[in-house]
C-alpha cells in the first residue's frame, strides 16, 4: 500500500515507534526492503538519494511505485536530500509521495526560504516535505553528503522553523553522521536536546545517519518524537560483504540468481533487526483501522 509519508509518519508519531526509512540503489534492495516489511508487518520508506536516481534513471521509480503498492504493508517513496527545487520536481514528476529538501547549508532565512517554495509545490499535489535544521556529519565512504563538523538543532529555531516553513516532518542533527564511524569517534546523541525539540515543535521528527549507532540510544528517540530513522550503510555493508565472501568461495559464479540471494537474506537480516529496535514490527495493522 503506496502512502503520503505525512500520513504514514503520524501513526507512528502517535503510538511511540520509528518507520525505517531505507536508501535503495538497485532493485535487489528494493526487494530487501519490501519482502523484510512484510515479513515483520511493518510499515518502511523506500528512499532514493539524488546520486542513486543519477545511478538508476528515472524509469526504476516506476517499478518501485508498483512494488510499493502492491506490498500488503504500508509504503511510502522519498527523495533523500534533494538539493535543490529541481530535485524536488524531478522527484514529484517521477511519482515520489514524499520529499526532502536540505537547505541546511544555506543561512536560517534561506533555509525557510527554500524551504516554504518546496512545501508550496509539494503540497499542491499532495507530496509530503522533509527538511533539514543543522548539519549531519559525514563520515569516510557516505556519497550522501553532509558536514564535517556537526551543527546541532536549535530548539527555538526549530520551533519558528516548522511555524514558518509548514513542513511535515523536520530531520534534526543531535549527532548522528551518514556512512561508518569505524574512521570517526562515535558521536553520543544528545536526547536531551532531542526531547526539547519534540516539546517546541510537535511534529514528527526524522534521524539522519542511523546506522552504526548504540541500540540503547536508537530505542530511547522514538519516545521523544523520532517517527523516521534513516539507514543505508549497514544495509549495505552487509550486501556487498556477503556478495565479496561468495564471489571469493565461488569464484567462477557469474548467474545473478546464484549470486544475490544470499546478499539479499544477509541484508534482510540486518533490516529486519532494524524494525524490531525501532519498534515497526507488527505495527503494519494500526493503518488498517
Amino acid at each position: 500500500m503506496l502512502m503520503n509519508m505525512k500520513e504514514l509518519l503520524a501513526v507512528a508519531y502517535q503510538h511511540h515507534f520509528a518507520v525505517g526509512s531505507f536508501n535503495v540503489a538497485n532493485s535487489e534492495f528494493v526487494r530487501v526492503v519490501v519482502d523484510s516489511a512484510e515479513e515483520k508487518n511493518a510499515p518502511a520508506i523506500i528512499q532514493i538519494h539524488p546520486n542513486e536516481i543519477e545511478l538508476l534513471g528515472d524509469e526504476f521509480v516506476a517499478y518501485v511505485r508498483e512494488r510499493c503498492k502492491n506490498a500488503k504493508v504500508p509504503m511510502a517513496i522519498h527523495l533523500d536530500h534533494g538539493a535543490s527545487v529541481k530535485d524536488v520536481m524531478r522527484a514529484i514528476r517521477n511519482g515520489f509521495t514524499s520529499v526532502m529538501i536540505d537547505a541546511s547549508h544555506a543561512s536560517f532565512a534561506d533555509n525557510i526560504a527554500i524551504t516554504k517554495e518546496v512545501v508550496t509545490l509539494a503540497h499542491h499535489v499532495n507530496v509530503s516535505v522533509e527538511a533539514e535544521l543543522g548539519t549531519i556529519g559525514s563520515n569516510e565512504g557516505s556519497s550522501e553528503g553532509g558536514a564535517d563538523e556537526i551543527l546541532y538543532t536549535d530548539a527555538n529555531d526549530a520551533k519558528t522553523f516548522v511555524e514558518d516553513t509548514g513542513i511535515d516532518t523536520l530531520a534534526i542533527a543531535i549527532g548522528t553522521s551518514h556512512g561508518q564511524y569505524k574512521h570517526a569517534g562515535k558521536p553520543e546523541l544528545k536526547l536531551d536536546l532531542l526531547a526539547e525539540i519534540n516539546e517546541k515543535v510537535g511534529i514528527p521528527l526524522v534521524l539522519h545517519g542511523g546506522s552504526d549507532n548504540k541500540d540503547e540510544e536508537i530505542s530511547q528517540t522514538y519516545l521523544h518524537g523520532v517517527a523516521k530513522i534513516n539507514l543505508s550503510t549497514d544495509m549495505k555493508s552487509a550486501f556487498f560483504e556477503e556478495m565479496r565472501r561468495f564471489l571469493t568461495a565461488n569464484q567462477s559464479a557469474y548467474e545473478p540468481d546464484v549470486i544475490m540471494p544470499s546478499a539479499r537474506k544477509a541484508a534482510q537480516q540486518v533490516v529486519k533487526q532494524k524494525m524490531d529496535l525501532f519498534n515497526s514490527t507488527n505495527k503494519a495493522h494500526l493503518y488498517f483501522c
